[in-house]
């Protein structure tokens, strides 16, 4: 059944408050073809619902031995970019991973497309459009820089612009935005339905005649994994409805059989020990409580939360970033990879000698 175009206020965007009558109630949402559009919630600062914040006066103690063990060799960073730079899907019919990045206002999803593509170009860029620091999550912001789908091509070095790498991360407005993305517009995108540039309305859902519609997508246009983005800075202030949402979120995508992770942003800027060396992220273990916290926003398990430390302020690299970030897109990857495995299709990559081989087989194990 197709979807007929909403003219009035009744679909209730990301971030937009819900009638206060009794009466009303959330539709849930099957398909994209199906049902009207759901909506989800606001942030707390949006919502006015006030919750402790647990960086508070008692840090847990530092410990010498990291929880999760990392190697922050320059030697290993370099291994690792190549192996991500080189990286082929594992499926013949799919040019390039298509990743989706899903998270509230403010959590950092821009900064990292930006600062994945600083790390191949040598230097720090701003491939995608961002806000100013003052506007980041840190200050309870409420607006997204991103208004529409844009997804990035990541260059394999600034030499050479020409030679793209197989692997698209697509940006979209963030969840709390008033008026903007629906539960239904987020799972047209990851079906594929919906074209690049297209601007999100939650009066105008994407339908069978929204201009550019993919009718038919093919496994190359779909997003084949979903990575929920999330500050550290926030954690203990998303209200509970974004925490259903998320949940809502990783149900129905989950059916749909897309692989998810997430990435846990600002790690920098809530402890002072990692704001001075970002390489004791592993050592604090109220660092590490957060993630358990990120983990149960969104209902997921702690192997599938990585920490990062996105491009901000800084106008060099610094290799410890960039160990967090190669480890984000080395976990992504895989991600995809399992989810390519299981589409009736997919077959593995042949080399030059016409042998089938794991395209995966150089790459680290999961964090």
């Amino acid at each position: 059944m197709q979807m007929k175009k909403t003219s009035t206020a009744s679909a209730f965007a990301f971030g937009a408050k819900a009638s206060p009558s009794p009466a009303a109630a959330e539709p849930e949402i099957d398909s994209v073809e199906d049902g009207d559009p759901s909506t989800l919630p606001p942030t707390a600062s949006q919502s006015g619902e006030n919750k402790p914040n647990i960086f508070g006066a008692s840090w847990p103690s530092f410990q010498e031995s990291p929880w999760r063990q990392m190697d922050w060799s320059e030697e290993t960073n370099a291994a690792l970019m190549e192996s991500i730079r080189s990286y082929k899907p594992a499926c013949d019919s799919v040019p390039a991973a298509r990743v989706l990045l899903i998270g509230p206002v403010g959590a950092g999803k821009s900064s990292f497309i930006s600062s994945v593509q600083s790390m191949f170009y040598g230097r720090v860029v701003n491939r995608a459009m961002m806000g100013s620091s003052s506007s980041s999550s840190t200050m309870g912001s409420s607006t997204s820089f991103t208004k529409k789908l844009q997804s990035y091509q990541l260059y394999s070095s600034r030499e050479r612009v020409d030679e793209s790498m197989s692997l698209v991360l697509s940006d979209m407005v963030g969840l709390g935005e008033t008026n903007g993305l629906t539960l239904h517009d987020t799972l047209a995108v990851i079906k594929g339905h919906v074209p690049e540039g297209h601007m999100f309305n939650a009066c105008c859902p994407v339908v069978s005649d929204t201009p550019g519609y993919v009718k038919e997508p093919s496994l190359a246009e779909k997003v084949h994994c979903v990575v929920f983005v999330v500050s550290g800075l926030e954690i203990s202030s998303y209200s509970d409805t974004m925490k259903s949402t998320f949940h809502q979120l990783r149900e129905l995508i989950s059916a749909l059989g897309v692989h998810q992770v997430a990435l846990l942003t600002h790690v920098d800027k809530v402890c002072p020990k990692t704001a001075s060396d970002i390489s004791q992220v592993y050592k604090i273990s109220s660092l590490k409580q957060v993630m358990v916290q990120a983990g149960a926003l969104l209902n997921m398990p702690l192997s599938s939360i990585v920490p990062v430390k996105n491009y901000c302020d800084e106008l060099e690299l610094e290799p410890h970033t960039d160990t967090l970030l190669l480890r984000a897109l080395d976990h992504i990857l895989q991600y995809v990879d399992l989810h390519l495995r299981d589409q009736p299709a997919t077959g593995q990559k042949a080399d030059r000698a016409g042998h089938t081989r794991d395209t995966r087989e150089s790459r680290q194990p999961p964090l």
